[in-house]
């Protein structure tokens, strides 16, 4: 079996289990496939290792590209996407994911890397905290419009910078505005679309002085991971989306904050 072959496997196994989490907790996934891929691209010595995050922060957008549509698709026909925000906080994650595919190729790698770190350990303490207390009666109302948008471009830029769906930033900031956990899923699944599109416009133009098509890189996206992510999470999404309605919210938040401390220590010890 040839190594590409093997790649490519190992990559359709990673697609199985993010396209599940992508669905049940609106992540878009990246969270598991930066570590992860990075590990399987130093495995199989596909490219330096100090290029190695970047790539693997830009296939896991490319990756949530479809991951998100498949979960977006599924949370919509459940009734679970407020398309009454979603346009305004979508048109925040644009802006600031746009900017962010194309800064982060300035960064060092080791910069990066701790970004990342630091954000999943940030998040990671924030749901664990939020799923162990009780809730109150006081509910928190969405800011205005424009001032949400402005939120959303912050989470938008940061979570191109490290290669994720947006769920892991924006789930927290729409529940802790009092929104429905169904619903920030939902609404997290519809821009993480927007988040890798844009995203990747970034990573693609920023890095096709370094790599070329013919080795199988589109930009910073290297394509044959790409495949095997896609092959399978298309089609794991729309069960995670499922589960969502038969799970109750603490659960989900305590799986989330679990999945999110795990990411975090692989990221710190590798």
């Amino acid at each position: 079996m040839s190594e590409l072959l093997l790649l490519i496997i190992y990559c359709a196994l990673l697609g199985c289990g993010v396209g599940f989490l992508a669905g049940l907790l609106g992540i878009g996934g990246g969270l598991v496939i930066v570590p992860v891929l990075s590990s399987i691209l130093l495995h199989f010595a596909i490219l330096p290792s100090d290029q190695v995050v970047i790539v693997a922060i830009a296939t896991s957008l490319a990756s949530i590209l479809f991951t998100s549509t498949s979960s977006a698709i599924a949370h919509h026909k459940n009734g679970n996407v407020p398309w009454d925000l979603a346009p305004w906080i979508m048109t925040g994650v644009a802006f600031g994911a746009l900017i962010s595919g194309f800064m982060a190729a300035l960064l060092p790698e080791d910069v990066v890397r701790l970004v990342f770190a630091v954000s999943v350990v940030l998040i990671a303490l924030k749901m664990f905290y939020s799923s162990r207390k009780k809730d109150s009666s006081t509910d928190r109302q969405l800011p205005n419009k424009g001032l949400l948008t402005l939120l959303t471009t912050i989470t938008g830029g940061l979570s191109a910078m490290i290669g994720i769906g947006g769920g892991a930033l924006l789930v927290p900031l729409l529940t802790f505005f009092s929104l429905d956990m169904k619903k920030a899923i939902g609404c997290a699944s519809a821009c993480g679309i927007v988040i890798a599109l844009f995203g990747s416009v970034g990573y693609i133009s920023s890095g096709s002085a370094h790599f070329a098509l013919a080795d199988g890189f589109l930009g910073f996206v290297y394509l044959p991971a790409l495949f095997g992510i896609v092959c399978t999470s298309w089609f794991t999404a729309p069960l995670g989306a499922k589960a969502t309605h038969h799970l109750p919210v603490t659960t989900i938040k305590k799986v989330f904050a679990v999945l999110l401390l795990a990411m975090a220590t692989n990221m710190v010890m590798s």
